[in-house]
């Protein structure tokens, strides 16, 4: 049997636009045993992935060079008999376990002095693989050979077991019939959050239509989430930093409608093949939008975007704030009826 190592990727989102890399990677070699090195926090979202037989936690953080310790887990895994290692992130530090592994084929992209590391090289072509899960792709074929278009969107799985099990240990009673689920986070910065104040806004007009808002993120949205819920006069379930990521996923799983930033979360609910909308504003969605055809992404395209910077360099955030709370609800009307 075939072994192969991922080395995943740190950022939720990015994650998820690996796993059409994994289902190509099983497609093309059948009894392929695909083993992911993954963050803590990107754990869950490989664990709902059927491509993956097994999971190791990365446990180096972001900028984390830390030789001895990546030493000693290569020689752990130098143990499993791994033939191949993808090497999905571009850093010198990401090739660095496989190599000291001693996994004879691996596999990535040229860059950032890791020329000796990967000894399966590809050229990054940014023109001809616009995309992120694009990228991913490309490392399933040859060297030079394009992957086969379309790219299959990315999937997570989630059963009615699961979704059951994640409304029970929260707490919280059955699915209301009619569920939205507001991820206003997002890691990166300010830049990318549409103001609560428009979210409070959408929750009192979906409220209207017999909707339930539930607000999803992490413990750090949870500051956010409660001005949302205060200024929605109360009609909102706040969930921000009681969910574990599988949780999390799961809750998406029951939304009529997803309403989020560009976050981890939206590529969650994208990759669940729900209904969403997703608010762009500092970033663009060229490169990693999300990928159902049950999405709409909602951006206006002002002269200074999309700048990618965390705080709106001008103090305005108007590629934000001119996104109303009434355009967000008329996309969102088709989902309702």
């Amino acid at each position: 049997m075939m072994r192969a190592l991922v080395i995943a990727p740190s950022w939720i989102g990015d994650a998820i636009m690996a796993q059409p890399l994994l289902a190509r990677l099983r497609q093309r070699t059948p009894g392929l045993q695909l083993d992911a090195l993954a963050p803590a926090w990107v754990i869950p979202v490989f664990s709902r992935m059927p491509e993956i037989s097994g999971i190791v936690e990365n446990p180096f953080g972001h900028g984390e060079l830390a030789l001895r310790g990546r030493f000693r887990l290569a020689r752990d895994l130098s143990r499993r008999g791994y033939r191949r290692a993808y090497v999905l992130p571009n850093s010198f530090k990401s090739a660095l376990v496989p190599f000291f592994a001693g996994i004879p084929e691996r596999v990535g992209f040229t860059g950032e002095c890791r020329f000796a590391l990967i000894n399966r090289r590809h050229a990054l072509d940014e023109a001809g693989l616009p995309r992120m899960a694009e990228r991913f792709a490309q490392l399933a074929e040859a060297p030079g050979t394009p992957p086969p278009r379309p790219i299959e969107p990315p999937r997570l799985a989630s059963t009615p077991k699961q979704q059951d099990g994640a409304l029970t240990s929260l707490g919280l009673d059955e699915k209301p019939q009619s569920l939205v689920v507001f991820c206003p986070g997002a890691e990166y910065g300010p830049a990318k959050r549409w103001p609560s104040r428009h979210f409070a806004a959408l929750a009192k007009e979906l409220e209207k239509t017999g909707c339930a808002v539930w607000l999803l993120g992490s413990a750090k949205d949870h500051a956010l989430a409660e001005d949302i819920r205060r200024q929605a006069s109360g009609g909102c379930r706040n969930l921000c930093g009681k969910t574990r990521v599988d949780q999390a996923i799961d809750l998406i799983a029951l939304a009529r409608l997803v309403v989020c930033n560009d976050s981890g979360l939206m590529h969650v609910a994208a990759a669940l093949s729900r209904p969403t909308i997703a608010i762009f504003g500092s970033s663009s969605p060229d490169f990693t939008p999300p990928l159902s055809d049950q999405a709409i992404v909602v951006r206006h395209g002002l002269p200074c975007s999309p700048c990618f910077k965390r705080v709106c360099p001008l103090g305005h955030s108007e590629c934000l704030e001119n996104i109303t709370p009434r355009e967000v609800f008329e996309h969102a009307r088709p989902f309702l009826d």
